[in-house]
């Protein structure tokens, strides 16, 4: 299976389907870039390992429930940099390698991953459970956090973060297409760097220490 920015399937159709989406993506980034808040100048910007959308005029918002039952929003987990990521469960390799990515990021991190918090946001809540969501995050890190909801509020923060998902029927059962990448917001909750999948552990480190520098406001 490719990495990239998405968890795509074999099958060519829906291949090329993505792949245009993927195109349409990166090339809409200096568009948003354009019409967002203005970045930091180039002396004072970090050089991030991933694409730094610092100003971005979308991600700023999630209102969804944690899978302890509680309603959640990014103010919720100001002072802390975020890793959010959208995937669901029974995601084959991309998901589980992504939240393993995760712990060893905060395993780098050493005593800095107190103010750090990864997100995980089900593409899946017909499936997803609480219950199976918890479990799957003690499964690589106690204090990973899922989060879920309703259809609509699944599609209305994927909208906000521009996350593409799509349902793809696999026989009796079905699978899920999704945007493969982590984004990073700051200890603001503002959204600042999108990590691509086949970014090492050491990239997403060193672009999280980078916010982890910068002084909350």
């Amino acid at each position: 299976m490719p990495h990239g920015l998405f968890s795509v399937p074999v099958a060519p159709a829906r291949r090329a389907i993505a792949l245009g989406f993927t195109a349409a993506l990166c090339l809409g980034l200096g568009g948003l870039l354009a019409a967002c808040e203005p970045a930091p100048s180039a002396s004072q910007a970090p050089a991030f390992k991933g694409i730094d959308i610092t100003g971005a005029a979308y991600g700023r918002q999630l209102a969804l429930t944690d899978m302890h039952g509680q309603p959640r929003t990014l103010a919720d987990y100001r002072g802390k940099v975020l890793m959010l990521y959208f995937g669901f469960v029974q995601c084959p390799d991309v998901c589980p390698t992504a939240l393993a990515r995760a712990s060893e990021v905060m395993q780098q991190l050493g005593p800095d991953a107190a103010q750090v918090q990864l997100l995980f946001v089900t593409v899946d809540p017909e499936r997803d459970t609480p219950a199976l969501l918890r479990e799957y995050m003690a499964a690589f890190d106690p204090a990973f956090m899922a989060l879920t909801g309703d259809a609509a509020a699944i599609q209305a923060a994927a909208s906000e973060f521009r996350v593409y998902f799509k349902k793809i029927p696999t026989g009796s059962s079905y699978t899920m297409d999704h945007t493969a990448l982590t984004y990073l917001l700051d200890r603001n909750g503002h959204i600042r760097v999108a990590l691509r999948h086949e970014q090492t552990a050491a990239d997403y480190t060193a672009d999280i220490q980078k916010l982890l520098a910068e002084k909350p406001v």
